[in-house]
């Protein structure tokens, strides 16, 4: 009870108990600065007050010397204060590694120019006559009496030019527009006058004997330029190489030989294939470098290339590996070679703008087809019951479709832009594919001229060389930017973003592709006669050979065989590798 009304007295508001509180208060437990500002200032609180100010310290220029740091809690600045002053380090020392160079006074980027009493144009005028002639006036010296002593530099030469500058030594207004009076030019050196010819002129130039020979050349292409005139087909031989065209039996050097140690006529594949590692032969009989090689149909046993030379050879691929037969008929280099389905005739396609039906056995020239355009590929239709037709891929844009019983065009499929490369039958024959120098590739149902799908990306390069997998599911393109692209072959034709094979140079040429029979390997060749082999499921790049000294431009996978593949290239040679 006691407790509760000292409390209540303590929390009471009149002033006799504030007043008793107070009196209260021992002086010792008191703070001077809680109760400053009720007693009157004495000379001992000056410091008292001082702690209790709280106005923003000033700066006055005289309290702060030159190159000592302004501090960075001052609120107001009485003076403008110098570069040095304002950049001065807060902390430390001076910058030890401050140049001489860095510490000198500037008042230009470069550094401190002093005033001159030589204006802009006479600096100029004096500079480029020093850089011309090597020498220039002395600015410490009267220019008032100018004699030899006025000059810095090549002093000789300043005698020789009498001191003249840059701007003053070239002929002055009037002699250059000196006016010919009554006609007289004889000081202007040939001129003869207005109207006359100068000495030395020649009315006529006459060529000279070889001059005029280039002249007619020229006069001549350029009469014949834009005539395609019409070019008689050469003429066509043969020439068998071996000594007898057929054996006891009467079978000629097409029957599939029976004793190489593998079935040649059993459709089925190897279980498994290997990298190949040396090299087993080397056909050699082409002058020039071979375009392409095509094996026998089903069993691989002989071999047609053809050349740069204008010729296709026949080679056997088992036993002797001879050469069986050469076809001569084409007047310039053949691009491509197709058989049909049974091997007994063939197609080429050459430069000279025609494209030739030859019969394997005999070496006989069937027929010769063209259209006036170079044909880049040429496909028999895989189709037994359409044997006598084929479809040739043009340099005007065009897939030309002939057939060999009536030797006309049938169709014709006109939707690229470009010169037409490949051409592939994919989804058991009843479309092809096409690839071409627009970037572009489109597929076609036979014997429609519209093209039903047409791929082409920004991304995309020309893919002049195009396979089909064994299995027919995938296209192995080889694209231009050095890349092997996979193309599902099957609906969509979508690219395959998973399977891009790389690490070989290929640009500017149609190197062929290739799989293993397992469908477990890819093989090209490439620019620099390599042959290269990718894993297909890893896509890396497993094996490298030197195969050629140039180009190596195809490489096949022998369908019956576990490691033997077959290059050619433009030094002239085809080889086996197992």
């Amino acid at each position: 009870m006691a407790a509760t009304e000292s409390g209540l007295v303590s929390y009471g508001s009149d002033s006799d108990s504030e007043n008793e509180s107070e009196s209260r208060i021992s002086p010792q437990k008191v703070e001077p600065d809680s109760i400053a500002h009720l007693q009157p200032l004495k000379s001992d609180s000056i410091m008292t007050l001082a702690l209790l100010n709280s106005a923003p310290e000033v700066a006055v220029k005289e309290d702060v010397e030159t190159g000592v740091h302004l501090d960075p809690a001052l609120k107001e600045v009485t003076y403008n204060p110098t570069f040095e002053t304002m950049f001065a380090p807060e902390f430390g020392p001076a910058n030890p590694f401050r140049s001489q160079q860095m510490a000198a006074p500037r008042n230009m980027l470069s550094g401190y120019a002093e005033p001159a009493h030589v204006n802009d144009f006479m600096f100029e005028q004096q500079r480029r006559t020093f850089s011309t002639f090597g020498y220039a006036l002395d600015p410490s010296v009267d220019t008032s009496q100018v004699s030899s002593s006025s000059y810095i530099g090549a002093i000789e030469e300043a005698e020789k030019n009498k001191g003249l500058t840059v701007f003053e030594t070239g002929p002055k207004k009037s002699e250059k527009r000196r006016k010919v009076k009554g006609g007289d030019a004889s000081d202007i050196d040939c001129f003869l006058g207005p109207w006359a010819k100068y000495q030395d002129e020649k009315d006529v130039a006459k060529p000279s004997e070889d001059e005029q020979k280039e002249l007619d050349e020229i006069t001549a292409k350029r009469q014949k330029r834009g005539k395609n005139e019409e070019e008689a087909p050469a003429e066509e031989k043969t020439i068998l190489h071996i000594k007898d065209a057929y054996d006891y039996q009467g079978r000629s050097y097409l029957h599939i030989p029976q004793d190489v140690g593998i079935n040649l006529r059993s459709p089925d594949i190897p279980d498994k294939c290997y990298l190949p590692k040396k090299q087993l032969h080397v056909w050699t009989g082409h002058t020039k470098g071979v375009s392409a090689i095509r094996l026998f149909p089903a069993s691989g046993h002989l071999l047609l290339s053809c050349s740069m030379d204008c010729k296709i050879k026949l080679w056997e691929v088992y036993n002797e590996r001879r050469c069986a037969r050469t076809f001569i008929g084409h007047s310039k280099a053949v691009r491509d070679v197709c058989f049909n389905n049974t091997g007994t005739q063939f197609l080429s396609a050459a430069y000279d703008r025609y494209i030739k039906l030859w019969d394997t056995e005999t070496g006989k020239c069937i027929a010769p087809f063209t259209n006036k355009k170079v044909p880049y590929c040429v496909k028999f239709n895989p189709d037994e019951e359409k044997q006598n037709l084929f479809v040739a891929g043009m340099s005007d844009k065009k897939i030309v479709q002939w057939d060999i019983r009536t030797r006309e065009v049938v169709q014709e499929y006109d939707r690229h832009l470009g010169a037409v490369n490949t051409i592939t039958f994919v989804d058991e024959n009843r479309r092809f594919v096409s690839t071409s120098d627009d970037k572009s590739l489109r597929v076609w149902e036979w014997d429609i001229p519209v093209d039903f799908k047409y791929i082409a990306e920004p991304s995309m390069h020309s893919m002049p060389a195009v396979t089909l997998s064994p299995n027919g599911k995938w296209l192995a393109c080889q694209s231009m930017d050095n890349q092997i692209l996979i193309f599902g072959a099957q609906n969509r034709f979508r690219l395959n973003k998973k399977k891009i094979f790389k690490g070989h140079m290929v640009a500017g040429y149609a190197c062929q592709v290739d799989f293993s029979p397992d469908m477990s390997y890819v093989v090209s060749g490439d620019a620099d006669g390599k042959l290269n082999i990718w894993d297909w499921k890893t896509t890396k790049l497993y094996h490298r050979i030197k195969a050629h000294d140039k180009v190596c431009i195809s490489a096949l996978w022998h369908p019956h065989e576990t490691s033997k593949v077959i290059t050619c290239g433009w030094d002239g040679l085809i080889k086996l590798w197992d």
